[in-house]
Order: C-alpha cells, then sequence, then structure tokens
C-alpha cells in the first residue's frame, strides 16, 4: 500500500483519518510521512509525524494510550489513509475519548461482535461452550429456549420493581433469538435487512 500513497502532494506529509475499529467512530486526525507510514505497519503501532515538532512519534509513547492498529486503506486518490484501530485508552492529550470529545461508544455494534461469534460457535462446535450445546441439541431445544426467555420477558414486564431483572430477561431472549437464526442459516444483519424494508 506505501507504494501507492502520494506523499509528494502534499510535501511528504499525508493526513490520516484514525477510526476505532469497533465503533466505527473517528478519534483523530493525524499525519503520516514515508517513514511514519512504513513504521506503524512494521510496529502494528500507530506513529505519526509531528508537523510542530517535526519528528516521528508514536501515539502513546508518553501516556501508554497507544493504537493498535487493525487496517489501513488509502483513499481513491492515494493522497490519504483511513486507520482503523483499537485504541488502548483516551485518545485526546486532554484526556477525552476523542480530539472531537465525543464518547467512543456505540453499544449497538457489539450485536454485529456477539452475531458473528455466534457465527463462529455454529461453525466451530467448541467443547465447553453452552451456544455449542444449543447447537448440537437441534431446532427444538432452541425454539423452546426462545420460547420460555420470551415468557419469562413478559413476566418480567409486569413486575415494574425489578428493572435489572426485566433487562436479563431481554438480553436471554435476544441471545437465544440469534442462536435460532443462525441454527436457521440466518443473521441478525437479514433481519435487519426485513426492518429496513418496512421502514422505506
Amino acid at each position: 500500500m506505501i507504494e501507492n500513497i502520494d506523499f509528494d502532494k502534499g510535501d511528504g506529509l499525508v493526513p490520516v483519518v484514525v477510526q476505532d475499529a469497533g465503533t466505527l467512530k473517528v478519534l483523530m486526525l493525524g499525519y503520516m510521512n514515508r517513514e511514519a507510514c512504513e513504521r506503524t505497519i512494521a510496529t502494528g503501532r500507530a506513529t505519526f509525524f509531528s508537523r510542530s515538532r517535526n519528528e516521528l512519534w508514536e501515539k502513546g509513547e508518553t501516556s501508554g494510550n497507544w493504537m493498535k492498529v487493525r487496517d489501513m486503506a488509502s483513499d481513491c486518490d492515494n493522497d490519504a489513509i483511513l486507520l482503523r484501530v483499537e485504541p488502548q485508552g483516551p485518545v485526546c492529550h486532554t484526556g477525552a475519548e476523542t480530539c472531537f470529545n465525543e464518547k467512543n461508544r456505540d453499544e449497538l455494534s457489539f450485536l454485529g461482535q456477539l452475531d458473528a461469534l455466534i457465527s463462529a460457535r455454529k461453525r466451530d462446535l467448541p467443547e465447553n461452550s453452552y451456544t455449542t450445546s444449543l447447537f448440537r441439541a437441534g431446532i427444538s431445544k432452541i425454539a423452546q429456549k426462545v420460547g420460555e426467555e420470551a415468557v419469562e420477558l413478559i413476566i418480567e414486564a409486569m413486575d415494574e420493581n425489578n428493572k435489572e431483572l426485566f433487562l436479563n430477561e431481554g438480553a436471554d431472549l435476544l441471545y437465544h433469538m440469534l442462536v435460532l437464526l443462525h441454527h436457521r442459516d440466518f443473521s441478525l444483519g437479514d433481519v435487519v435487512d426485513v426492518l429496513k424494508k418496512r421502514h422505506s
């Protein structure tokens, strides 16, 4: 990828948009020269070029909040880089989670991770996994669990004094529904597609 990047257009520097690989939030904007780009690839940690200090700097070298690189891509003109990372703490020098003072959270993105994990469990069937035991038990057992969890959620919905138990039952229902979807060779994305069509 480095050979395709046009460092000459920006006098040896290209802007780097840094994005959280999990939440997809934009964390910061930095700059790289060729050496910073090469070091980032070699170490797996985000390294930038400081225009004010005129030197390379690895994000987190003083704070310990370094960024583990998951993916790099150049834009269509090959004069900018998208860097997807796993931040190991706050990104901004002010202590904020992002340099744009935003919260770096997306609770809904975890559903995608859980969906992918359940898919992997179905494929690999690892031992000592509850999800594996459900897949091995078959459609009747999984459907039964979905029904049980739905009833339990309804019961807890009637009790407005125990929010924690209500939320736990909701989580149980959602998890078992995902297992049922994957047992039928579908995924969360397929259900989302239906919802999108209904919304349009």
